[in-house]
């Protein structure tokens, strides 16, 4: 048998792969996330995590366990409420950077419909600074969206690493301008990447601008030139760019859920959704 707890913890852990992180989330002490990974670990037979002092990661047998332990969590949280006879109902408006367009997500909004078949959820997808700007402006409940590693403000769903990505075939001529495909402002990832090319004292110049995902794909793939993305998220036709381009680290990037400041009645909606969410975490990475 695998305890509820553990596998909660698991996840915690697998999605921000820290032990400080998960624990924070959790409001648990690290000590006792760390007990729960190491019982968890004995009840499988298995070391799910390979650790150091200065990085986690998942093992073989540990990325197996993500979906066996997102399954048994969604399968005690439908029991539970089956049980508890408690139905949440209102409107929920969710909005979900526009990373996760080509994720998995469908998946777990269908599963939060299914669930909470009497709950309204109205969609919101949009750059993740437009989104902090609906939801300060109190037209969104609930929020996905990137934060800088410094900010404090969120609930942690995971931590990845920005990254350059292009077209296979693109070659970057040293002596010339950096050609960039960007979001418009106030989006984060082309925040870091200018800062990035700043500081690192390597001219840049914009070839594409778009407020698309699917825009910024197309053009990067057209070899228009090259774009800062999540590592775990990298669109299929693209490819990290090499380290022997010379482009600047980029660093990492935090995935968030933010409340916003409503009524009571989409408080339960909202905790519902970002439990989910936070339950299926590696549905909203590419393989």
């Amino acid at each position: 048998m695998f305890e509820p707890a553990q596998l909660r913890t698991f996840l915690a852990v697998a999605q921000t792969l820290s032990f400080t992180q998960a624990a924070h989330r959790l409001g648990l002490r690290q000590s006792t996330v760390s007990q729960h990974v190491r019982k968890l670990e004995e009840a499988a037979g298995r070391r799910l995590f390979a650790r150091d002092t200065h990085a986690v990661e998942l093992t073989e047998d540990g990325e197996a366990m993500l979906g066996f332990a997102r399954t048994i969590l969604e399968a005690n949280e439908r029991a539970t409420s089956f049980f508890a006879g408690t139905r949440l109902r209102g409107r929920l408006r969710f909005g979900a950077s526009e990373d996760f367009v080509l994720t998995r997500m469908p998946e777990v909004l269908e599963g939060f419909r299914r669930d909470h078949p009497e709950v309204d959820l109205e969609l919101t997808v949009e750059l993740s600074g437009t989104l902090h700007e609906l939801l300060a402006a109190g037209r969104l409940d609930l929020v996905l969206a990137k934060r800088r590693p410094d900010e404090a403000r969120g609930r942690l769903v995971w931590r990845d690493r920005l990254v350059w990505v292009g077209a296979e075939r693109l070659r970057l001529d040293p002596q010339r301008p950096v050609p960039l495909v960007v979001y418009p402002p106030p989006a984060l990832t082309r925040a870091r990447a200018l800062e990035a090319l700043e500081l690192a004292a390597r001219e840049w110049r914009i070839a594409c601008t778009s407020g698309s995902l699917n825009g910024l794909i197309a053009a990067t793939r057209a070899g228009l030139g090259v774009m800062a993305h999540t590592g775990g998220m990298i669109p299929p036709g693209l490819v990290r760019i090499s380290p022997r381009a010379g482009l600047p680290e980029l660093g990492e990037v935090e995935f968030v859920l933010l409340y916003g400041q409503r009524d009571r009645a989409a408080r339960g909606p909202a905790e519902a959704l970002a439990d989910a969410i936070l339950a299926g975490g590696d549905r909203l990475q590419l393989p």
